[in-house]
């Protein structure tokens, strides 16, 4: 779907604040026709009444209050853009434009592009515009800011330092443009329109996966992006807006950034296949290790610490790992053909482990818990969608415990 009218949200926001459209025509410096039109415009697009006229003005209704929500957390991401060109401007010149000239969908769009593609003849492509519209979009908004927001490079367009840093605002407000739709729908009881959830691997295999299915059971018009990155590149779309939230293993160090739900504490253990020689012990000792060969997690992720760490506080040698993996198929293919080890949730093979192909064995990993919950940007507004996977991902969790 394409985006709505960035400038006509601004004006809705100016008669709402004003509470009428000629009150609103001395501050936007437009005709009272002008500003009606651009009300109109933006009510036939969401195809619902924004306001109600009344003689002592216009008044919000349930629908014009879902829309004043997104576009003022857009004027705030916008508002703080400009203000940190201003600061630019203090410390080293140039000519920063109003607020308003900010409010064109078509050059933020170009401009995050721009920073995702590096390649100017993609982003067009992807915006259906010729090159030269891009560049000019560009220029436009870099002339109204009074920076460059991209450097040329050998490896294209690179985003400058407050080029990086705005564009992060520009995808917040242009997440939040894509949602007023959704709001509106919401308000007659239908959920659709697009969650995009970060996956990190402890809830790729039930709990997701169960949560997904009851969803779209209920509103079959939703539509789910789950995206599998490593949990940094998870973390950068979530600030960005490009995610709606992450679910997995919760990081200690993300609370100043992120809001933290916990759903349920996971262990870890030692898996091996059914037929493992170890499988038929009641209890197994470290020496009883000792000579299989272990397929662990690549190095420098936070499971592979824990099992180092756990080795370690336990005295015993830090095992070697003969094959260093993070794709699951291949993990579940070495543990089923060979006498290989592993340590990792009985989570993430529940498939495996209930069909009687692999099995976890009697070693005791203490230390090796983790929390599984939800993670969101702090402040994040979620799309009715997003609101309702949460709540299945909530109810799928509270199942199990």
């Amino acid at each position: 779907m394409s985006l709505l009218n960035l400038r006509h949200l601004h004006v809705f926001n100016v008669v709402a604040a004003t509470g009428g459209v000629r009150r609103s025509s001395d501050t936007l410096l437009r005709a009272s026709s002008a500003v009606a039109r651009s009300v109109a415009a933006l009510e036939h697009s969401l195809d619902a009444q924004l306001f109600e006229r009344k003689g002592r003005g216009m008044l919000l209704t349930a629908a014009g209050e879902a829309v004043k929500l997104r576009v003022d957390r857009i004027e705030a991401e916008l508002r703080e853009v400009r203000d940190d060109a201003l600061r630019l401007r203090d410390r080293n010149g140039g000519q920063v434009g109003s607020l308003d000239a900010l409010f064109n969908e078509r050059r933020l769009q170009a401009t995050v592009l721009l920073a995702e593609t590096h390649h100017m003849p993609s982003v067009a492509r992807l915006m259906e515009v010729s090159p030269s519209a891009v560049s000019q979009a560009i220029s436009m908004l870099e002339g109204i800011l009074g920076q460059p927001l991209f450097f040329r490079t050998a490896h294209g367009m690179l985003p400058t330092d407050a080029g990086r840093r705005w564009t992060e605002r520009f995808e917040r407000a242009l997440a939040e443009l894509r949602h007023i739709p959704e709001d509106i729908a919401a308000l007659a009881g239908i959920v659709q329109g697009t969650v995009t959830v970060g996956a990190l691997p402890l809830a790729r295999s039930q709990l997701l996966p169960a949560a997904l299915a009851r969803v779209l059971e209920k509103h079959p018009r939703l539509q789910i992006r789950s995206l599998e990155s490593p949990y940094e590149e998870l973390a950068a779309g979530l600030m960005s807006g490009r995610i709606d939230f992450i679910v997995g293993a919760l990081r200690a160090f993300s609370g100043d950034t992120f809001d933290m739900r916990s759903l349920f504490a996971d262990s870890a253990a030692l898996i091996a296949r059914t037929g493992h020689p170890l499988a038929q012990r009641k209890k197994l000792s470290a020496a009883d290790l000792e000579g299989y060969p272990w397929v662990l997690s690549r190095a420098g992720t936070p499971l592979r610490e824990s099992i180092e760490q756990f080795f370690r506080d336990s005295g015993l040698d830090v095992p070697r790992a003969a094959v260093e993996t993070g794709d699951l198929a291949l993990l579940r293919g070495l543990l089923v053909s060979s006498d290989m080890l592993t340590v990792i949730s009985a989570h993430q093979l529940h498939h495996e482990i209930s069909t009687g192909q692999l099995t976890a064995l009697p070693f005791a990993m203490r230390g090796m818990e983790r929390t599984i919950g939800i993670m969101q940007r702090k402040g994040a507004h979620l799309s009715p969608g997003a609101r309702a996977l949460q709540l299945e991902i909530e109810a799928a969790a509270a199942s199990w415990e």
